[in-house]
């Protein structure tokens, strides 16, 4: 059940932090999370702030797409920074500390552009990111990125909640992860693989399947959907099967588990009992 009250205590707390910014930059990536900031960021400031989505290959088109869509849906201005990940040696290396390495390199270029507009930068993690593998939160840190969500302790369950009730287009969209998150710690992210995880994973989608990952394990393609699809991803495997292969899989599985956000943090949080 929700506690309407104590939302609106917490809006209202995130509407005086805006405020307080005087002008904003918002990392937006067109995810609920960033696109309630947005539209809270322009309740607040009217047209004194500045959306900005890093691109690089590890971001879908469609995502891309959304994002653009978005911010004209609010008449938010929109920037687009491109990044090169794939140029930069501690990101491609692929260790745990990836996320770190991505987020320092595209918060490094989205503080300068803040900085030369007078902006505050902000980002949109939730309360809920605190409990999980977020290694990209040290730069958050290291930059002094603002978190406002977060600030004021909402939810992600919330988030949606209240994205819902503004009439936020995204505000029931799966999460998404950038495409590097499919490959294993210390396998080397390269464009080929990006290409491939985005072709298989787009063609689940259009045969109809949600919150599909396709995890690339050197040969081997490791599907993921919501759990209620697993028996129609099992009836469709040869056909999925013979697609993945054609397009570089020499092997394809389903993860009988289904869907689950994170699955690549396994072996950081493995205890020896298996937990």
């Amino acid at each position: 059940m929700t506690d309407n009250n104590l939302i609106q205590t917490k809006v209202d707390s995130l509407i005086d932090i805006l405020e307080g910014c005087g002008k904003v930059l918002v990392c937006f990536s067109g995810g609920v999370d960033s696109s309630l900031l947005m539209v809270a960021a322009k309740k607040a400031l009217g047209n004194n702030l500045l959306a900005a989505t890093a691109v690089s290959e590890t971001l879908t088109k469609k995502e891309v797409q959304r994002a653009k869509e978005l911010a004209l849906m609010y008449g938010v201005e929109h920037l687009i920074i491109k990044t090169n990940e794939l140029e930069y040696r501690p990101f491609i290396e692929n260790t745990a500390e990836r996320c770190y390495h991505c987020k320092y390199l595209r918060l490094s270029k989205l503080k300068e552009v803040a900085a030369g507009k007078g902006m505050v930068l902000i980002e949109g993690s939730n309360a809920d990111d605190a409990f999980a593998y977020r290694p990209g939160m040290k730069a958050v840190q290291h930059f002094k990125v603002l978190s406002p969500l977060r600030e004021v302790n909402l939810t992600k369950k919330e988030v949606r909640h209240i994205a819902k009730l503004w009439g936020i287009p995204t505000w029931n969209e799966p999460s998404q992860s950038c495409l590097a998150t499919r490959i294993p710690y210390g396998e080397k992210i390269t464009l080929e693989r990006l290409q491939l995880i985005n072709r298989a994973e787009d063609f689940l989608e259009k045969l109809g399947f949600t919150n599909v990952r396709v995890r690339h394990h050197r040969d081997i393609a490791r599907i993921e959907v919501a759990p209620s699809q697993l028996h129609e991803l099992v009836s469709k495997g040869k056909y999925i099967s013979l697609q993945l292969k054609k397009m570089g899989f020499t092997y394809v599985t389903a993860d009988l588990d289904g869907f689950n956000s994170g699955s690549m943090d396994r072996k950081l949080t493995r205890t020896e009992d298996g937990l």
